[in-house]
């Protein structure tokens, strides 16, 4: 029997497909770059992300048994990441999400997540089994539907669960309005995700986390790229720590590192300060090409 993790991430694990380019680009350009294909979506980013802080992480989600499918489970194996309760008979295809970048960062982005939509919540069939009974920490992706994350803030089997949720992208971050609503879990956006669910635009990290937790969420941190990022709690002070200033080599995935780092500190019970720095830092590094520790 594999050993039950510290950690479940549940939500994407598909193929990044990354295009970079090292200088700025217009709509519509055609440019010599890079492009790479890496492991990705959230709940993988975040799981390998804490596998290099040795915790032990396994990802919920819908890999398909085609090649693609094969191969990410494999590599996601080598990483440190446990796979065993991985939904692999769905019959679909392995997701994928494709990114341009530039010079400046994230130029556009596609997620194709459909077969685990389609999943839905199927990959959960784990927690009646292996790993019912879960009291830990669990990072939700909002690649997730809107129907399924509903579901989750009212699963049975998660209500002991400490709660971490990412929204995965700007053009997803309404659909956590289900667990705002339940005020359960720690939320982790950046500025325009904390725009789009407080309803309003923010001067800064800190005004914005403050603007969600006064729609409802106990806690949230927001980050706002080289500016200073901040955690507001419910009925207690904001804190704000600025990121170091580095040089950007990638975008994709920053946030993940982020969420990894801040879980990591407090898993070793890091004052709130101490764990808003280590995220900061290490999602710093991450944009510089480095990954840490």
């Amino acid at each position: 029997m594999t050993k039950r993790p510290d950690i479940l991430c549940i939500g994407a694990m598909l193929w990044d497909v990354i295009g970079r380019a090292s200088r700025r680009m217009a709509s519509g350009a055609d440019v010599p770059g890079r492009i790479h294909h890496v492991p990705g979506g959230v709940a993988l980013n975040v799981a390998v992300a804490l596998a290099r802080w040795r915790v032990s992480s396994a990802v919920l989600s819908a890999v398909g048994r085609d090649p693609e499918g094969e191969s990410l489970v494999a590599e996601a194996g080598r990483l440190g990441v446990l796979t065993a309760w991985l939904n692999r008979d769905t019959g679909l295809p392995t997701d994928c999400y494709m990114a341009i970048e530039d010079s400046e960062g994230l130029i556009a982005a596609i997620a194709d997540a459909h077969s685990l939509e389609r999943a839905g919540e199927s990959i959960l069939a784990p927690l009646d089994n292996d790993l019912a009974g879960w009291a830990g920490p669990v990072v939700l992706d909002g690649n997730l539907t809107e129907d399924l994350l509903a579901a989750i803030a009212r699963d049975r089997r998660l209500e002991q669960a400490d709660l971490r949720v990412v929204p995965a992208s700007p053009g997803k971050a309404e659909r956590l309005e289900p667990l705002i609503a339940t005020r359960r879990g720690c939320f982790y956006l950046n500025r325009l995700e904390a725009e789009i669910l407080a309803g309003r635009a923010c001067p800064d990290a800190a005004s914005a986390a403050e603007a969600v937790v006064a729609r409802g969420a106990a806690r949230v941190l927001v980050t706002d790229g080289p500016n200073p990022a901040a955690e507001a709690i419910a009925n207690g002070p904001t804190i704000s720590v600025t990121p170091p200033r580095v040089n950007l080599a990638r975008v994709t995935g920053a946030g993940d590192c982020f969420l990894a780092a801040h879980l990591a500190a407090e898993l070793n019970q890091q004052p709130r300060e101490a764990a808003l720095r280590q995220a900061v830092d290490a999602s710093a590094a991450h944009v510089s090409g480095k990954d840490v520790p």
